[in-house]
């Protein structure tokens, strides 16, 4: 007569399962996103466009996050220190940067960066963009885009333009222009904004691609004039200034504003943030800080920043490429 091993066998069993639950218990449950405080790293000086758009949208991150969202200024290098900070930081959403323009144009003209651009970073969400200003002093004799092409190709070198210095964000906005109108202009590089609006307003240069915030209270003083704006159509805060790209085809230079976070990041953090932006970016006292900026809520997805910059680092490639530009 056999004798059965079910009690044994079911013994066993009891004691495995039991041993397990005892295992889970003890493996503490993962906290949702976020569970502290939330870090944005801005990679320039306190008090500038994009250190007030940070804080500004941080307020409204906070409130949709449940969590404290604090901005810490890391300014340096051309955004490099920043950008660094947040390359070799965790991969968990805690730390974040706020890129702009030099985030694309970097790589071209720094090849020896301490991260590499496409691998250190993963995409959250573009915040804003919108364009710089073509300005000249209201008594100069250009009035249009035309005229500044007619004089500068019957004058080569003749003409000015003034920066923040070399390789800024304006100084390449002047490179693109002379490439594709294919004329030669003289640039004037300056030690930041405040100089070089001076000798603007001064008439010791002819003419300057300066973000909107710096030039619109000029413009309504009177003392400054907007010939154009930079991006690709017309500006809606603009909208009687025609684009540069109506006269010379092709021609594109925008502020823009992404945020960053390291690259491994989960998706659904990611994700969680990226809806975080949304809805702080949306809200009415964040669209009021974009209107001296000239700039535009994009709020978009993290596929659509990746593409975005994508398509700025090509560019500008090639205009650091044929202009041979070099940083200071």
């Amino acid at each position: 007569m056999k004798t059965t091993r079910w009690p044994a066998i079911f013994q066993t069993l009891t004691t495995a399962l039991a041993w397990l639950a005892m295992a889970l218990l003890a493996v503490p449950a993962q906290a949702a996103f976020p569970d502290r405080t939330v870090k944005l790293i801005v990679p320039f000086a306190p008090g500038g466009g994009t250190d007030s758009i940070t804080r500004s949208l941080a307020t409204g991150m906070a409130q949709a996050l449940g969590q404290s969202v604090i901005v810490e200024n890391r300014p340096g290098a051309g955004t490099i220190i920043g950008s660094e900070v947040v390359a070799k930081s965790p991969p968990d959403g805690y730390t974040l940067v706020m890129a702009t323009f030099a985030h694309a144009v970097n790589p071209s003209l720094m090849p020896r960066l301490p991260f590499d651009p496409d691998k250190a970073f993963a995409p959250v969400s573009q915040v804003a963009r919108g364009p710089n200003v073509l300005v000249v002093k209201t008594e100069s004799p250009l009035k249009t885009v035309k005229d500044l092409v007619d004089a500068a190709r019957a004058q080569p070198g003749r003409l000015s333009y003034a920066s923040q210095g070399n390789a800024t964000s304006a100084h390449l906005a002047g490179e693109m222009f002379e490439n594709l109108a294919k004329v030669k202009m003289l640039h004037i590089p300056y030690r930041g904004a405040g100089p070089a609006m001076t000798d603007l307003l001064g008439g010791q240069v002819d003419m300057m691609f300066a973000t909107a915030a710096a030039v619109a209270p000029h413009i309504a003083a009177g003392r400054l004039r907007a010939i154009a704006v930079t991006s690709p159509e017309r500006s809606p805060a603009m909208r009687s200034v025609p684009a540069i790209a109506e006269v010379v085809p092709g021609y594109a230079v925008e502020s823009w504003y992404g945020l960053f976070a390291p690259a491994g990041t989960p998706a659904d953090v990611i994700g969680r943030l990226q809806q975080a932006v949304r809805l702080a970016a949306q809200a009415d006292d964040f669209k009021k800080k974009l209107e001296p900026e000239g700039l535009t809520v994009t709020a978009g997805t993290p596929q659509e920043l990746e593409a975005y910059v994508k398509r700025e680092e090509q560019r500008w490639r090639q205009i650091v490429r044929e202009n041979n530009i070099k940083p200071d």
